[in-house]
């Protein structure tokens, strides 16, 4: 009784399944194409792609599910520079050509249609490179005893970048050296380097260990990467580079002049290799280095600096010396006045002190001299007019000019002069005017610029008024000083006092502060002054632009939202259509408005519009209400979509589910269009629809008449009382089944499969595998220890029954679809051929449930055709089943594996073939299990003949 409870439930969870939606959650699987060297199977199901450095990658997704996913490539790990395309690519098809190192990592195919979670799979691309071997030479010397004599130490390091990691060898001459076969040898590998060197210790040299030694790289040909090796030639001249420049240091030249650098060797065996280095930066572009000897034309300030000559050889250390590139120039003249330094008067007055400062900045500083010029005539230090150059309490290269006890005879014009002392750049004249209208800054804010408001775009000037003489800079900065400026930077420096902000911003709004700057204007107490400005702009809302689909006579509600606007207190709205004015309004206290459409007639189908506007302008919500009907979704996983229906035609089986078909009017039709593809002449008919349409409702339309073997575009389009909706488009290519005149075998050692598809319709799904990588700790006392032929490298396909399996659950395989052959010169088939079907098969465990074999044929609704079946544990090794079939029609073979009652009950298969003609001496076929029926076989039993009875009423 409980067995058949338990059988009358599973069969109603079948029955449910069978007749379920046609929609299904993605599933997806990569395979790979280009120039793999290697695709492993690892454990936890990490698959592992290995390629040679310069190949192309390339990847494909296989997806199925309905509706169609949406397919996308990420990548993670590698490196953290690389950018691989933006993060992602939104194609079936990943490929990446001349790949790199650092474009190693794991990428992840992720397919989604809504429907349940994402279907993510992963691979590991690993690259594998081996760069050319570098020999680098380091000598010792150290004194023995009593210093009678030296010993003298050679370590030859050899270094290699690669993966996998590089295994070294080394050789003298022709001989292999290898630890222990020459007392005056040692090879090693230093504790902080491992697997990244290889160290080759020459101790206490002989005349033999002056040869020719070869270090060999080899990452053992795997992808093909061949070994590589460097030679290094020691002898007794062997030795460090040395250098000498022929140049000063430093060279002091003047802008636009041609500098030549020469470092030539002055030792170094074998000879060394020069090159420049800037400071700074790269070289130079219009530089040119022709050996040692680097020329700068024409040079520029922006490439002084420090340029070094290095010397490698790869023997001990680099050589390296430098010499620095002086360009001499002024800039950057400024003044500023000091009324008195010693009573904190901001004022020039008669009997007191003033210091006028002059400041420039000179390369190189020790060249530069200043003069003083009163009136044009020059101007000499004096007891009253005391001229200073080297103020410790002032920046370099300022001169100060005291004015002792001013007299009304010491007003005029005073000028500061600057230049270079051996000439060949233009001076720096700077003019102070001290008179008796002379005057400290003052700062002020014309009345109507503050507060400044304005809109957003607009352009915008703020003003401080800036008295007194002379006139200083004036500084603009934010009041928050740590909020930057327009230009991005913390402060602005204006002549005049103003600061000009064109196409201003929301960002902008705030207080800005104007300040006098000492420099040219008084060194007083800064004066100051704040702006405070407020930028209007239009309310921004939201949706900016939705798409409603609806059907006559229905009720909707259309809502706009305002996000932020400034001013926001004064907000009015206006509703829309077209250019039809529906309602106006004010928002309050409220931020939303809505619009309320009882029932949808002909004239309410078009563009609505809801205004929200300010001072500054509006913002607009926009809304389309359409009739249109959503797109068709094409059924890409249809069970044997194409058939042949004569030897010239075949036909196809299209499928395709709508797309939100409540939503809008009834779809009364389709409109299907197809043409041939490279053609432009479309042949369109009409598809009627009786009824209305449900949700996930299954549609099917078949197309014959097409010409073997071209490929067609389809476009299908719905239509309602609305007119025509949104079309969807897919290509039909064909594929002719494979027909087996001699023979078909598959060992399943492609992961391709050879073809073989998974039971869309099965509880779990077959795995293919190898014994190299199966976890036998998980499962144990179950499966294939290798395949077939005893290879523990070679593939298989097999069930996997521990958790979360259950008893009865089954896995189905399905063979390609086969042609019969026809006798007949008319294409028919005149009587039923015979074909050997074989396979081998490991049923070990004492869990074991059952092992069958169905034909399936094209035309036959019906149940399909058991032709072999096997139940129960028989033993840890691979058996052969042999049966011959009589299939009338294009047909498929089904082998099914149904779990047993435990975790140990691993069913696999290998080498299946298919051959024309008799069996040539099957093997004993077991029709019966090896010990008395079980409640799992009574069950199993029982949900056959369910599925045989719901095939009859489908």
């Amino acid at each position: 009784v409980e067995v058949l409870h338990l059988c009358f439930s599973l069969n109603l969870t079948l029955i449910y399944l069978i007749f379920s939606s046609s929609t299904a959650p993605p599933t997806v699987r990569i395979i790979h194409s280009g120039h793999a060297c290697n695709v492993e199977e690892e454990r936890y199901t990490e698959r592992v792609y290995t390629i040679r450095e310069g190949e192309t990658l390339e990847l494909a997704c296989l997806v199925s599910g309905h509706p169609r996913p949406q397919i996308r490539w990420t990548k993670t790990a590698g490196s953290a520079s690389d950018r691989f395309q933006d993060s992602s690519v939104f194609n079936e098809t990943l490929r990446i050509t001349r790949i790199q190192r650092l474009q190693g990592g794991r990428y992840y195919c992720k397919a989604e249609n809504g429907l349940g979670s994402p279907a993510i799979k992963s691979i590991r691309v690993d690259v594998y490179y081996l760069d050319d071997p570098i020999v680098t030479v380091h000598q010792s010397i150290g004194e023995a005893k009593e210093q009678f004599y030296y010993e003298r130490t050679v370590f030859l390091r050899c270094m290699a970048n690669s993966n996998p990691p590089v295994r070294y060898s080394w050789r003298r001459g022709q001989e292999f050296l290898s630890q222990g076969s020459d007392k005056g040898v040692e090879i090693y590998e230093p504790f902080f380097t491992q697997g990244e060197t290889k160290i080759l210790k020459l101790k206490n040299l002989r005349p033999q260990d002056y040869a020719n030694y070869s270090c060999i790289a080899s990452v053992r040909n795997v992808c093909g990467i061949t070994n590589k090796n460097v030679l290094f030639k020691l002898s007794n001249k062997t030795a460090s580079p040395t250098i000498k420049l022929l140049v000063e240091d430093p060279i002091v030249v003047n802008p636009g002049q041609t500098v030549t650098l020469v470092c030539v060797t002055s030792g170094g065996d074998p000879t060394p290799t020069l090159t420049w280095v800037h400071s700074a930066d790269e070289l130079p572009k219009k530089s040119v280095l022709n050996g040692g000897t680097l020329t700068l034309p024409a040079i520029s300030i922006e490439e002084a600096g420090v340029y070094s000559c290095v010397a490698s050889n790869n023997v001990g250390n680099p050589a390296k010396k430098s010499t620095t590139i002086v360009v001499r120039g002024l800039k950057k003249g400024r003044f500023w006045i000091t009324p008195d330094p010693y009573h904190n008067d901001d004022n020039i007055q008669i009997g007191r002190e003033v210091k006028i400062s002059c400041q420039v900045e000179a390369t190189p500083p020790e060249e530069l001299l200043f003069s003083w010029l009163k009136n044009g005539r020059p101007l000499r230090s004096s007891e009253r007019m005391v001229i200073t150059h080297t103020d410790p309490e002032v920046q370099p290269g300022t001169t100060n000019l005291d004015i002792i006890d001013l007299k009304f005879t010491d007003f005029g014009t005073y000028t500061c002069v600057a230049v270079l002392k051996n000439g060949g750049i233009p001076e720096i004249s700077i003019d102070v005017n001290i008179s008796s209208t002379t005057v400290p800054p003052e700062l002020t804010v014309p009345r109507d610029k503050s507060p400044l408001v304005v809109q957003e775009g607009d352009t915008v000037e703020l003003q401080c008024l800036v008295s007194g003489k002379p006139k200083p800079i004036i500084l603009w900065s934010r009041a928050d000083k740590e909020v930057p400026m327009p230009d991005g930077g913390l402060q602005t420096e204006s002549y005049d006092g103003a600061l000009r902000i064109v196409n201003v911003s929301r960002e902008m709004t705030g207080t800005y502060r104007c300040a006098t700057s000492q420099y040219n204007g008084f060194n007083v107490k800064p004066r100051e002054a704040l702006v405070e400005l407020t930028v209007q702009y239009p309310p921004a809302v939201e949706p900016l632009f939705t798409e409603i689909r609806q059907g006559l006579g229905r009720a909707f509600t259309l809502n706009c939202r305002m996000l932020r606007a400034h001013p926001s207190k004064v907000l009015k709205y206006e509703w829309k259509l077209g250019t039809r004015l529906l309602t106006i309004g004010q928002l309050d206290q409220r931020d939303e408005t809505d619009y309320h459409v009882r029932a949808l007639n002909r004239e309410g189908y078009g563009e609505y519009t809801c205004e929200v506007t300010n001072e500054a302008g509006a913002g607009a919500c926009r809304f389309l209400v359409t009739g249109r009907a959503y797109a068709p979704e094409f059924y890409y996983d249809t069970y044997s979509a194409l058939w042949q229906n004569r030897p010239r035609v075949y036909g196809f089986k299209l499928q395709w589910t709508q797309q939100n078909p409540l939503s809008v009017d009834r779809i009364v039709a389709y409109r299907l269009g197809i043409k041939q593809t490279g053609q432009s002449r479309w042949w369109e008919q009409e598809i009627p629809m009786e009824g209305a349409i449900a949700k996930g409702e299954l549609i099917t339309h078949n197309l014959t008449e097409l010409i073997k073997p071209e490929a067609y575009l389809v476009r299908l389009t719905p239509i309602t009382r609305f007119g025509e909706g949104d079309s969807t488009d897919r290509t039909i290519r064909y594929s002719a089944p494979v027909n087996p005149h001699l023979k078909f075998q598959c060992s399943f050692e492609d992961e391709a499969v050879c073809m073989f598809t998974q039971d869309k319709r099965d509880d779990f799904d077959w795995t293919r595998h190898s014994a190299a990588t199966r976890d036998t700790k998980y499962t144990p006392n179950t499966g294939p220890s290798s395949d077939r032929v005893g290879s523990k490298q070679g593939f298989y396909m097999y069930i996997e029954t521990s958790r979360p399996r259950l008893e009865g659950e089954k896995a189905r395989l399905l063979t390609p679809t086969f042609n019969v052959a026809p006798k007949s010169p008319y294409g028919t088939v005149t009587s039923s051929p015979t074909y050997c079907f074989g396979f081998y098969y490991h049923m070990y465990g004492k869990h074991i449930g059952a092992l069958n074999a169905y034909l399936r044929q094209k035309g036959q609704s019906g149940a399909d055709s058991s032709v072999w079946t096997l139940v129960g544990n028989q033993g840890d090794r691979w058996k052969q089943a042999k049966v011959n079939i009589h299939p009338t029609a294009s047909f498929q073979l089904v082998l099914e594996g149904i779990r047993g009652p435990g975790i140990e009950g691993d069913i696999a298969i290998d080498d299946v073939t298919i051959e024309e003609g008799e069996c040539k001496d099957p093997p004993h076929n077991n029709l019966r299990s090896l010990s008395p029926p079980t409640a799992h076989h009574i069950c199993q039993f029982l949900v056959t003949l369910t599925l045989v009875f719901v095939g009859h009423q489908r």
